[in-house]
């Protein structure tokens, strides 16, 4: 890529090239992946960038077996050490002590985008995606608990009728208005969740797919409706819609052949 190699595209385009069957260009991927990982076993977003973030969790969505030993249950145990500022001991001490009660929407830890921040919708739901993952490979991980923390966060975060914003259901005392593409984030992480705060968002959801033009926002909204079964089988994307990156291309294709298949997207 221009200007040097991402942490982000790259796994999403050797998720599509392991797809596709193009051995040779997810094997360069992969090596390229498994030299970049840090010391304390999460990724950067380039190897510039002196941080773990959570492009940690596209990594760990990666089949264990095409990681070098060891790789895959590090990035596990970055995530399970990983939450947002919010949920830290200390943020919780200091709020006790200035007699503030912990809002609703903070009673369970998510995933922030960077260490240090404030939990969000978008790393939160592909933490849970990779914990989900783990825990079908071992139903005994000690994940689960943290897996389902970061659901309730979820389900914490929505907004009033339904679809989730990219960080809080109220910003500045007002009300947050849903997103396409993080209300398909958020109802993949949830899949198997059968309440009426999921039958909510995916009403919402529904209802964005008709209206879609953006080519990211369309991919995971025909993840986060698939993973329910709501997916609308005559449906056809707009022939207007066009992805313009790497991670749009390669998740179109990684959800057309899920979709071609009838498997699951991440196994």
């Amino acid at each position: 890529m221009r200007g040097g190699s991402w942490t982000e595209p790259t796994v999403y385009a050797v998720m599509a090239a392991l797809r596709s069957g193009e051995r040779e260009a997810a094997r360069r991927g992969l090596q390229w992946i498994v030299k970049a990982q840090r010391p304390d076993g999460g990724w950067a977003p380039r190897p510039e960038v002196d941080q773990s973030t959570w492009v940690t969790a596209l990594v760990a969505l990666l089949p264990e077996e095409h990681l070098k030993a060891g790789q895959h249950r590090q990035a596990i145990a970055w995530l399970m050490g990983t939450t947002g500022n919010e949920s830290t001991p200390v943020y919780r001490l200091r709020e006790w002590l200035l007699g503030n009660a912990i809002p609703p929407d903070q009673q369970f830890p998510g995933w922030p985008w960077v260490p240090g921040a404030a939990a969000w919708v978008g790393p939160t739901a592909l933490a849970i995606l990779a914990l989900d993952q783990e825990l079908r490979r071992n139903p005994q991980s000690k994940a689960r608990r943290r897996w389902d923390e970061g659901r309730r966060f979820l389900l914490a975060r929505m907004c009033q009728g339904g679809g989730w914003n990219h960080g809080s259901s109220h910003a500045l005392g007002y009300e947050s208005r849903p997103y396409p593409e993080t209300t398909g984030m958020a109802l993949a992480a949830l899949r198997g969740v059968n309440a009426p705060p999921v039958y909510e968002a995916l009403a919402v959801a529904r209802r964005f797919l008709k209206e879609c033009r953006s080519a990211d926002a369309l991919n995971w909204l025909r993840l986060g409706l698939r993973a329910h079964g709501q997916m609308p089988s005559d449906y056809c994307p707009p022939p207007d819609i066009a992805c313009r990156t790497v991670p749009e291309t390669s998740l179109d294709v990684l959800v057309s052949s899920a979709e071609a298949s009838r498997e699951s997207l991440w196994t």
